[in-house]
Order: structure tokens, then C-alpha cells, then sequence
């Protein structure tokens, strides 16, 4: 994936900084599979879940925001794969070598 990413001029990982800290993670719980560069809006929205009981018509504008953060984050990576992809193809249209593992084998029947 690096060097597709590379040949296609698209810088790996995220333009958002992470904002909270791995300590601050740790302190407040938050699950490693929910540290990323939204994990500074997951934190409030946490201790307003437990401070309100989990209603879920509490805390819409903390949850508001880390939906927005999580959202944009998909669309970011979204746009890079695609930029990846157009590179992919534009190698193969012009005749170049293929970048990464193809889909489906070559030596798949497909008949």
C-alpha cells in the first residue's frame, strides 16, 4: 500500500492532528480501537453518556461533533484510495507495471 500510495503522490496517514494524548486515553478508558484523531470529542461525549444515564437524547452536540471528526476522517481516507486507484489505473491504461496485489488472481478461471 506504500509504495501505491507513493506512485500515486499521496501522503499516508491523516491531515488531523491527534489532539489527546495516548495518556489521557488510557486514563479516560477509551478503547484502542477508538484512539484516533477524534478521540479528544469521544472523552466528553463519554462522561456525558454516564453523567446522563445514556439517554439518547442527551449529549446530541458532543455526539454531533465526534460524528462529524469520525466522518470526515472516512472521507479523507475515501478520497486518498481513490487518488490511488486513478494511479493505478492510469499505469495500466499506459501500459506499466500494476501496483499492488490484484483483486483477482491471474490464474483464476473465470469462464
Amino acid at each position: 500500500m506504500e509504495a501505491a500510495a507513493a506512485a500515486a503522490g499521496v501522503q499516508l496517514g491523516s491531515s488531523k492532528p491527534q489532539i489527546a494524548t495516548q495518556a489521557e486515553m488510557a486514563e479516560e478508558r477509551v478503547p484502542i480501537a477508538y484512539r484516533d484523531q477524534c478521540a479528544h470529542l469521544l472523552i466528553p461525549l463519554n462522561k456525558c453518556r454516564v453523567s446522563e444515564f445514556y439517554l439518547p437524547w442527551k449529549c446530541e452536540p458532543e455526539r454531533h461533533a465526534y460524528e462529524k471528526c469520525e466522518y470526515e476522517l472516512v472521507m479523507e481516507r475515501m478520497l486518498k484510495m481513490q487518488k490511488i486507484r486513478e494511479a493505478q489505473a492510469a499505469g495500466k491504461v499506459k501500459g506499466g507495471a500494476t501496483i499492488g496485489v490484484p483483486l483477482i488472481p491471474s490464474t483464476a478461471k473465470l469462464a
